[in-house]
């Protein structure tokens, strides 16, 4: 394709027409975000980051605040490509534009199979597990996976009956889980009586290498805590005004959840102290909910009953969040000719992508049956962050390449940002090969192997044009 016909694509791209229903503002955008964002994480994560950062409370406060940053980083990226390119399917079509089709079929099926599905099974496994705790007769295996089934049948249904159904979910239970966390906080800011030692090197004094190798793995762990905050791009079409308000949702979403973060890990390591967290954390089994035990000494019984509620709500939110916008992303694909093309059609009445609803339930369920909660954070993360990496490198990319295009949003500190974001997301990936690589290698032989679905396809479609 041509500059100047590409130019042309991209330019009727920045239309404000849409099939879809424009019914998104900045705080149900800030609601999808936040939703997704806070979800399981929040309140087991803690003790993972705390773990990997040699037990050094200073030093896991800041993986959080690097893994924000981090985030708040990649999201100026996403704001800026997703003001300019306002289409459904937000990192599909990035990448679709900036490189190939082929890689960003690519991403799309890498999505379906591993990172958009993989956190809607997480969420909804993590889900069921919490929901044994109150309900023992379904503490099994098959009973939780039932249950997290279920939730996973239920949602998709409700978000085929329309996204207003969806977003008004996502608000109320925004809301709602934000209340239990701000009473621990709030709590625990003002009650807590514990001094904790915020230095940043572990007790063991590892060396300068050691020291940076805790920091990576430890904000790596944050970054499942932080996944989602790409979500609102992928259902730019029915955000109002979406120039504005997608980079002003991307903002506030991520800075928001960023202070929850370091201050609900504040209040815990300021009530509990330092021998029972170690205690709990490196016990057999590990008790890994700290927050559950940072309200119940706060709050007695209430505490720990408004915890699990809490944790309910959150992840109940979030995982009603990925059930809605992630079938944006094979909507868009299907648009294209790069997926199965009834992912394309909207329902007549309530203007939804049903079958790539459908498909994302059926897939989530089958990971369900097929895999474990921490097999599932791993390949999310580690696989989201190739296809994000290359979407910052995007943005050098259409500046240089078509300066004339409109850019409602442009990355503040440019170019600088950028390259520091595409250094540390390639410098965390790295890490990740070197210290999981099980992990990192099925992240990369799934989209190799899209990678030959596609070319399989369109060998097809080729065969199929010439006979014609």
């Amino acid at each position: 394709m041509s500059r100047t016909t590409q130019l042309a694509k991209l330019r009727a791209m920045q239309s404000d027409q849409t099939e879809f229903n424009r019914v998104i503002g900045v705080f149900g955008g800030v609601s999808i975000i936040g939703g997704i964002m806070i979800g399981s994480g929040i309140f087991y994560l803690g003790s993972l980051v705390l773990k990997r950062a040699g037990m050094s409370m200073g030093l896991a406060l800041l993986c959080w605040v690097v893994g924000g940053l981090v985030t708040l980083l990649s999201g100026l990226c996403y704001a800026e490509m997703g003001a300019m390119l306002p289409r459904a399917g937000g990192a599909y079509v990035y990448l679709r534009e900036a490189y190939s089709p082929a890689l960003a079929f690519m991403s799309g099926f890498s999505a379906l199979f591993i990172s958009s599905s993989g956190s809607i099974t997480g969420l909804a496994l993590a889900l069921a597990s919490v929901i044994a705790g109150f309900v023992p007769a379904l503490g099994g295996t098959v009973a939780q996976k039932s249950v997290a089934i279920g939730f996973i049948i239920f949602l998709t249904i409700l978000n085929i009956l329309g996204v207003k159904i969806g977003s008004v979910i996502q608000n109320v239970f925004m809301v709602a889980k934000l209340v239990p966390i701000v009473i621990i906080i709030a709590l625990g800011l003002f009650m807590g009586n514990v001094t904790p030692n915020l230095s940043i090197m572990p007790v063991s004094s590892p060396d300068p290498g050691s020291w940076l190798r805790m920091l990576a793995l430890g904000v790596v762990a944050t970054l499942w805590a932080y996944e989602g905050w790409v979500n609102l791009n992928t259902v730019t079409e029915e955000i109002k005004n979406p120039e504005k308000n997608l980079p002003r949702a991307i903002v506030l979403a991520i800075v928001m959840v960023m202070v929850i973060y370091v201050l609900f890990n504040f209040c815990i390591y300021r009530t509990l102290p330092f021998d029972l967290i170690d205690s709990r954390i490196n016990a057999t089994p590990a008790d890994n909910y700290m927050g559950t035990l940072t309200a119940e000494t706060l709050m007695g019984g209430f505490g720990r009953t408004l915890v699990g509620v809490g944790m309910l709500v959150s992840m109940f939110g979030s995982l009603n969040g990925c059930i809605m916008v992630f079938p944006r992303n094979y909507y868009a694909m299907a648009q294209d000719g790069a997926m199965f093309k009834s992912f394309g059609r909207l329902h007549p009445t309530y203007k939804t992508p049903v079958n790539a609803l459908i498909a994302s339930g059926v897939i989530s369920c089958a990971l369900v049956l097929l895999n474990d909660l921490n097999q599932i954070t791993s390949l999310v993360v580690f696989s989201g962050m190739i296809y994000k990496t290359l979407i910052f490198a995007a943005v050098i990319l259409f500046r240089r390449r078509f300066p004339e295009l409109k850019r409602p949003y442009k990355v503040v500190g440019y170019p600088w940002l950028v390259y520091i974001t595409i250094a540390i997301s390639t410098a965390l990936m790295v890490n990740t090969l070197f210290d999981d690589p099980v992990t990192s290698i099925t992240g990369l032989v799934v989209p190799a192997i899209g990678y030959v679905v596609y070319k399989i396809s369109v060998r097809r479609e080729a065969m199929s044009d010439n006979q014609a």
